[in-house]
Formats: C-alpha cells, sequence, structure tokens
C-alpha cells in the first residue's frame, strides 16, 4: 500500500504540461494557441533561487493545472554540471543575449511574435497561488492590450 501511495504522488508530481526547451516550437504551440510562453531562464542545478522556485512552484499542481491553461511553458536552462546538447547550449546563450538576462531566475512572459509582455522571478511570497496571481496579472494587461489594438485596427 505505501508503495501505491508513493507512485500515486510521484505520478501526480510529474503529470501536467511539459516545459519545452526547444524556443522555436514553443513559439509555433504559442501562435496556434494564443497563449503567451512562460519562458523561465533558470541555473537549475546551480542557482539556489532557480531551485527554490522549481520546488516550490513549479511542481506543484496548482501551477501545473494554471499553467495547462494559460501558458506554454519553456524552459531555458544554463547548468553548470547537467550536461546538454550544443544545439541547446548555442539556442540558449541567443536567446540570453536576445532578451538580456542578467541573472536567474528570470522568467519573462512572451508571445508569439516573441514580445515580452511580462516578467518575474522568484517571488517573496512562495508558493503556486501568489505566483499565478501575479502571473494573471501581467497576462490580463497583455489580453487589454491586444484587444484594444484589435479594435484600433478596425476603426
Amino acid at each position: 500500500m505505501t508503495a501505491l501511495i508513493a507512485f500515486l504522488y510521484i505520478a501526480d508530481q510529474n503529470s501536467g504540461p511539459a516545459w519545452q526547451t526547444n524556443y522555436s516550437e514553443a513559439v509555433k504551440e504559442a501562435k496556434a494557441t494564443n497563449k503567451p510562453m512562460l519562458v523561465n531562464f533558470t541555473g537549475s542545478d546551480w542557482c539556489g533561487w532557480c531551485i527554490r522556485l522549481k520546488k516550490e512552484v513549479f511542481t506543484k499542481r496548482d501551477f501545473r493545472k494554471w499553467a495547462a491553461e494559460n501558458v506554454v511553458l519553456v524552459e531555458l536552462d544554463y547548468p553548470q554540471q547537467t550536461p546538454q546538447s550544443d544545439a541547446i547550449k548555442e539556442q540558449n546563450k541567443a536567446l540570453a543575449e536576445k532578451y538580456q538576462i542578467t541573472g536567474f531566475p528570470t522568467i519573462l512572459f512572451i508571445n508569439g511574435k516573441e514580445e515580452v509582455i511580462g516578467q518575474s522571478g522568484y517571488l517573496r511570497d512562495p508558493g503556486p497561488k501568489a505566483w499565478t496571481k501575479y502571473a494573471d496579472s501581467m497576462i490580463a494587461s497583455w489580453r487589454q492590450m491586444e484587444k484594444a489594438q484589435a479594435e484600433n485596427n478596425q476603426s
């Protein structure tokens, strides 16, 4: 019985939308779904705040449910020990330069046109509820701006 409970817990922790590592594919998905990308610039094996953000927010059921409904998840990792392909290293380096990333974790909300619509990091109020509330406000502002632009274009 204990093994079954452990299995269900682990399965639950791993369910939800997958973090993409191919930025170009994520852009295509963002365009197709009209969802912004949540792009996590992280140092997954050395950055203490990145590790805490993942543990306290990104692995939680509430966050995963919210993410499935609201964003395309993208992880751009800059590890010190974890191996990566040369293609991923080159992609991530170019994107850090493009978006002028200077620290970790940096979370950018990017639309399908590859425009930054919001930015975050580790919030001092831990947990998924505070984090998703903050993210919702950024996404809502973007949607309002998008709607206003569409109405102006029709005029």
